[in-house]
């Protein structure tokens, strides 16, 4: 087990964080227990989208696209829907939530959700596959385990990336999106529970995999274990804060663990 400070930042005593040797001079790959405990059980796994699948908005900037949202308010006179907070944001996902909560169910969110489709769909084309998920993917359905996805994001701009990946069939028809029910996104347990509904399981045979706090909040309410996927010290952190005790760096020691039978 590995236990490290990162920047300013310090594990707490419960948190534990498994790194892979990417970085030689500082990484050391190193297999857990308690990683071994967080995946052996786990028939199904559900995985977040944006982060531990693939990196979206690597190139088609989601800072960018938050501010288009913005502007596109402004130019109908709605600039004054949202907070000074909700303005500078950089995240789009915070600022259509933000209109939907003052505006349910309405034709400015459907229009605006639309809008945000398609920028998402535009930045497959550019997004930046997570290291070793492919592979991990691949090898978790090899050894029996279900897969479904469960994300903030639109379902079809995830089965635009999976389809160039070839990874649909491996999730399929277990996709879990977006819909104009906003109320629901993340950490609304929504789409998890949709999932395992669907899939048949109990939470406790399942593994959510996600990179963000309300992934986190959304397994634990759901009751599904959760594994944390930080890419960098602030990833961690926000993770460890939300109630993350097993937090990876790296999807590297969770495919040898797989591989190798966990």
């Amino acid at each position: 087990m590995v236990r490290r400070p990162l920047g300013n930042h310090h594990l707490g005593p419960d948190t534990l964080l498994v790194t892979s040797d990417t970085t030689r001079t500082e990484h050391v790959s190193a297999p857990t227990e308690r990683l071994r405990e967080r995946i052996s059980g786990a028939r199904v796994v559900l995985w977040d989208f944006d982060g531990p699948i693939c990196r979206l908005f690597a190139r088609h900037r989601a800072e960018l696209i938050a501010r288009d949202m913005v502007d596109w308010l402004a130019a109908r006179g709605l600039r004054g829907l949202l907070r000074e907070e909700e303005i500078r944001s950089s995240d789009p996902h915070y600022v259509l939530r933000a209109v939907g909560g003052r505006h349910p169910n309405s034709d400015l969110v459907a229009e605006l959700e639309e809008r945000l489709t398609t920028e998402e769909l535009r930045a497959t084309f550019t997004a930046m596959p997570t290291a070793y998920a492919d592979p991990l993917i691949r090898t978790w359905a090899a050894v029996g385990a279900r897969l479904a996805i469960a994300t903030n994001n639109s379902p079809l701009a995830v089965r635009r990336y999976l389809d160039g990946r070839e990874l649909t069939g491996y999730f399929t028809p277990h996709i879990y999106g977006r819909t104009q029910r906003l109320d629901l996104l993340k950490p609304d347990p929504h789409s998890l529970r949709r999932a395992l509904n669907a899939m048949g399981s109990a939470p406790g045979d399942a593994l959510m995999i996600g990179d963000t706090p309300s992934d986190c909040h959304a397994a634990t309410e759901a009751g599904v274990p959760f594994l944390g996927y930080a890419r960098n010290a602030e990833g961690d952190e926000r993770l460890r804060v939300a109630g993350g005790d097993v937090v990876v760096d790296s999807l590297e020691p969770v495919l040898e663990l797989v591989a190798g039978g966990r």
